[in-house]
């Protein structure tokens, strides 16, 4: 395997990186760095020099590197990376903060980095402060009052070689890593500054082993997508009533609890309007308030009855279902066993509908503390989003210390929730790593990346690309990707086309099951005001 060029243009630049690869003891034959020259057009030599070199014309030097080169010679591709200083262009970057580069541009070459988002990510887990976003390669320093028109592009960064040097890697996996030395404020004057910019310096020499990790992690994969995966009905219809309550009540929109549990939906959410609370005494008398897709207990209802609240229930069918088994069952006067995790809501929620008479049960050990006033008279209820083969156990054991035990007339785990880790399972048999996108406070996503590990794979938790280790992927050829039922479909697309700026990915569906299931609105919602 041929070393990872890292390209820096200046002596100063070049020395901050060779010291940080050599402090985390990262030899030359891993990563090579090299000076490129200050400029564009020293760039540009640089580039054509290597690209004459791969295509047989090694005797090709930068004096005559801008000779056409043969059509019939193309270079292969090649795992490039850039490290060095650079200006900023977004106001909320300062001096010593790492910009990855998701696209560098000097407005007639452009390349795309798509692995911008895990080289990111490494760099945050460093300690760095970390923005990705496009580059924009310009030909002389930026002058005060020119950074504006520069940033109306997109661009939150500028330097002066990363687009040329770039197209020295003929399409292969490429990253920029630029440590900010100037800003808007207080702009570069001379190349020479430079090397007074400490700051930038260490923070360059901080990130290099990161590039060293990344350039472990390139190479071709066959990616496994597990079919069902993300959005469920019951996420879906909660996320429309929030959507709703904004446009027919305006902003703000109260929402009590995370709506489902996933940051990038509440973020997205909160831009829009929505103020997300822990409780009731948050939301001010009077106020629209949506209850979360997990559900809430009679006295968080009654409560928003008596404060006047117009509340909108967002509950989710399948909850709803296990809720009124709840009410049923205490009323027969059964002991009922809630077989779930303690502090979920969905748990707080359905204990809640008859505190008297039910008992939380995590574990099969839980089982022996259950102390019913008839032993003929227990029934047992489960949160929706358990993994199946955990749930069962424990019905087992409920089953063989109360043999007339009873259960819900229908499968209380949700359809999606079996659906999804079934998914898990056909794709863990067949992968070497198994990514399930999802936040940490989601239930559902937990028990999929157990399904995994249950059937012998690593397998981790994301919330986007940038949480995913580089050190997960070195020498991982097959991944699959799962996502929970409350990750945004869009999140697997990110994770695809990241891994997509390591290498060539072939993807391939794995697909168990066909949903189609929907949930009406509630009936607050169902009559749109006319315009």
């Amino acid at each position: 395997m041929k070393p990872l060029t890292v390209c820096a243009p200046l002596r100063v630049e070049a020395s901050a990186l060779r010291r940080g690869l050599r402090a985390a003891s990262i030899p030359e034959a891993q990563v090579r760095v090299v000076r490129t020259g200050y400029g564009p057009a020293r760039a540009a030599a640089w580039a054509a020099e290597a690209v004459s070199a791969d295509s047989g014309h090694a005797d090709s030097g930068p004096a005559d590197s801008g000779l056409a080169q043969s059509p019939l010679a193309q270079p292969a591709p090649r795992e490039l990376a850039v490290g060095g200083v650079g200006g900023a262009l977004s106001a909320d970057l300062r001096v010593g903060d790492v910009v990855v580069a998701s696209r560098v541009s000097d407005g007639s070459v452009t390349v795309e980095c798509p692995s911008a988002p895990l080289l990111a990510g490494e760099l945050r887990r460093a300690g760095l402060r970390v923005k990705t976003g496009p580059v924009a390669t310009v030909d002389r320093l930026v002058r005060q009052g020119e950074h504006a028109a520069l940033a109306g592009t997109g661009a939150i960064a500028v330097d002066m070689e990363s687009a040329p040097l770039l197209t020295a890697a003929a399409g292969g996996p490429t990253a920029v890593v630029r440590a900010i030395s100037d800003t808007p404020g207080h702009p570069i004057v001379s190349p020479r500054t430079v090397s007074g910019g400490i700051t930038a310096l260490r923070s360059l020499r901080q990130a290099a082993p990161a590039l060293a990790r990344w350039a472990a992690a390139i190479g071709p994969r066959q990616v496994l997508l597990a079919s069902p995966r993300s959005f469920c009905a019951g996420v879906e219809r909660a996320i429309e009533i929030v959507e709703l309550a904004l446009e027919q009540y305006g902003a703000p929109v109260y929402v009590r609890k995370q709506i489902v549990h996933n940051a990038t939906v509440v973020a997205d959410l909160e831009r829009a309007g929505a103020i997300f609370v822990d409780e009731l005494s948050e939301v001010p008398d009077g106020a629209n308030v949506v209850f979360s897709a997990h559900g809430v207990s009679p006295e968080v209802r009654e409560e928003a009855a008596r404060r006047n609240l117009a509340a909108v229930d967002a509950t989710c069918p399948l909850v709803a279902k296990v809720h009124a088994e709840a009410r049923r069952f205490a009323s027969d006067g059964y002991l009922v066993a809630l077989i779930g995790h303690a502090g979920h809501e969905e748990v707080e929620g359905t204990l809640g509908e008859a505190p008297a008479s039910m008992a939380l049960v995590e574990s099969v050990a839980d089982v022996a503390g259950l102390r019913p006033a008839d032993s003929g008279k227990v029934a047992y209820l489960m949160q929706t989003t358990l993994a199946a083969d955990e749930a069962s156990s424990i019905v087992d054991a409920i089953a063989d210390r109360f043999p007339a035990a009873t259960g819900p007339g229908s499968d209380d785990i949700c359809y999606a929730t079996t659906n999804r880790q079934r998914a898990v399972r056909a794709i863990a048999a067949e992968s070497d790593l198994v990514l399930v996108a999802g936040s940490a406070n989601s239930s559902n996503s937990l028990r999929l990346v157990e399904t995994a590990e249950r059937a012998g794979t690593k397998a981790y938790l994301v919330d986007g690309p940038e949480d995913i280790q580089l050190d997960w992927l070195a020498g991982v050829s097959t991944v699959g990707i799962a996502a929970g039922a409350s990750a945004p479909p869009a999140i697997v697309g990110q994770i695809v086309a990241a891994l997509g700026g390591l290498g060539e990915v072939q993807t391939k569906d794995v697909v168990v099951a066909t949903e189609s299931v929907q949930f009406g609105l509630p009936k607050e919602l169902r009559q749109r005001p006319a315009n």
